[in-house]
C-alpha cells in the first residue's frame, strides 16, 4: 500500500502516516484510564485555545472550522465543557488522546478494509460515505483520503467501511498536519504516538511517511 499526496494540496497539508500490524484491540483498555484522566485534568486546569494552523488548514479548502470542526477541536471542546474523552476501543482511545493533545486532526483506519493504495486529495463533487455512527459524510471539495474503491476519511470523521473494531489487526493512521507544522514536529508526533499505540495494543509500527 503506497500513500500519495496530491499536488494540489501540497502547500496546505502535511500528512504524518503510520501503519501498524500485530495488534490486539480491546473494548476497554484499563491501562488507559489514568493517563486519559490526566490528560484531561490538565487541559481543564490550563485550557488551549484551537489551532489556529489548523482552521486555517480548512479555510484554505473552502471549509469553515467552526461549522465542520476538525476532529481535534471538537475532542477540546468536549473536554472543556466537561465531559470525558469518549471510549470506542483501546485504538481509537489511543488516537484520540494523541490528537486531543497534540492538537492535530487525526485518521485512524483498519489496513485490511482499504482496498489498493492511498491517495490524499481534494474530494470530487458527489463522493461521499457512510460515517461512523452517522449519515453519510459528503466529502466533495474536502480534504480526504481515498482508496480504489472511493474516498473513507477526513480530518473531520471518518467512514465505517474502514473504521478500527476489535478484529482489527492491521491500523493505518494519518495526522492530516497543516504545512505549517515542520517535519521535526511531525516525526515527534508520530513518535509518542507510536509509542503510546505499542504499549495499550501490543502492535508494531511497520512503516511511517513524514510530509507525504
Amino acid at each position: 500500500m503506497t500513500f500519495t499526496l496530491d499536488p494540489a494540496l501540497a502547500t496546505i497539508v502535511r500528512p504524518g502516516v503510520l501503519w501498524f500490524e500485530g495488534a490486539t484491540v480491546v473494548d476497554r483498555e484499563h491501562r488507559l484510564d489514568a493517563p486519559l484522566a490526566a490528560a484531561e485534568s490538565a487541559v481543564r486546569i490550563n485550557p488551549p485555545t484551537e489551532t489556529t494552523a489548523v482552521r486555517t488548514m480548512y479555510k484554505r479548502v473552502g471549509i469553515d472550522p467552526t461549522k465542520t470542526r476538525p476532529s481535534s477541536e471538537a475532542l477540546l471542546r468536549r473536554v472543556r465543557k466537561g465531559d470525558t474523552l469518549p471510549r470506542i476501543n483501546s485504538m481509537v482511545d489511543v488516537c484520540n488522546w494523541c490528537s486531543f493533545e497534540f492538537q492535530l486532526p487525526y485518521g485512524l483506519y483498519d489496513a485490511a478494509q482499504i482496498q489498493g493504495d492511498v491517495t490524499l486529495r481534494i474530494g470530487r463533487e458527489g463522493e461521499s460515505y457512510p460515517g461512523i455512527r452517522k449519515d453519510d459524510v459528503h466529502v466533495g471539495g474536502r480534504i480526504a483520503l481515498v482508496d480504489t474503491i472511493g474516498p473513507f476519511g477526513n480530518p473531520t470523521s471518518d467512514s465505517a467501511r474502514t473504521m478500527v473494531t476489535t478484529a482489527t489487526t492491521r491500523g493505518l493512521l494519518v495526522v492530516f498536519a497543516p504545512r505549517e507544522v515542520d517535519t521535526r514536529q511531525l516525526t515527534r508526533v508520530l513518535d509518542v504516538t507510536s509509542e503510546r499505540m505499542q504499549q495499550y495494543t501490543g502492535c508494531r509500527e511497520a512503516s511511517r511517511l513524514v510530509g507525504g
